[in-house]
């Protein structure tokens, strides 16, 4: 059996985001989407609120589970008895930085491997930030989050 992890802290997580759970869940047999608990950040939403959302909008997808973690990301592999992380690209500015990473935990963790995915095109532009950003002063994000992030991004920003 194939398993994976699709971790990030996915605040809040976006169509881009699904794009890449939905191409992974049909790659691996089981994918795990990690739901980082990182204290370097402020996050608009709490990790409870992310893993509701996410098990919202991954409903449909009877081989993705979401589970929260703190520290290590191959820590929380290993727990899970896990050896690949899926990881997207956007841009090449995304490259550099997950290839670090992915160099760095190879170095680690030999046992586990990075891969990478590209996102699609229509997707190729969209960020947690960006939608944080624009659903602060109000813009209309609906072509880029699932419903169920919509919502909520209107109760945390009080838009009608």
């Amino acid at each position: 059996m194939s398993r994976a992890i699709y971790p990030g802290s996915f605040d809040p997580v976006t169509l881009g985001h699904l794009d890449i759970i939905k191409r992974s869940a049909d790659i691996f047999d089981e994918v795990i989407v990690g739901v980082l608990n990182n204290t370097q950040k402020t996050p608009l939403f709490s990790v409870t609120e992310r893993v509701n959302m996410l098990n919202e909008a991954v409903a449909g997808i009877p081989n993705v589970t979401v589970k929260n973690f703190d520290g290590l990301l191959i820590d929380f592999a290993r727990d899970n008895d896990i050896n690949v992380l899926v990881r997207g690209l956007r841009a090449v500015t995304d490259f550099e930085y997950e290839l670090q990473i992915a160099q760095s935990n190879r170095k680690v963790a030999p046992d586990i491997d990075t891969v990478f995915l590209t996102t699609s095109i229509e997707y190729a532009y969209l960020s947690s930030s960006i939608v944080k950003e624009y659903a602060r002063y109000g813009v209309c994000v609906d072509g880029f989050v699932p419903e169920c992030v919509l919502q909520k991004l209107k109760e945390k920003y009080t838009i009608e």
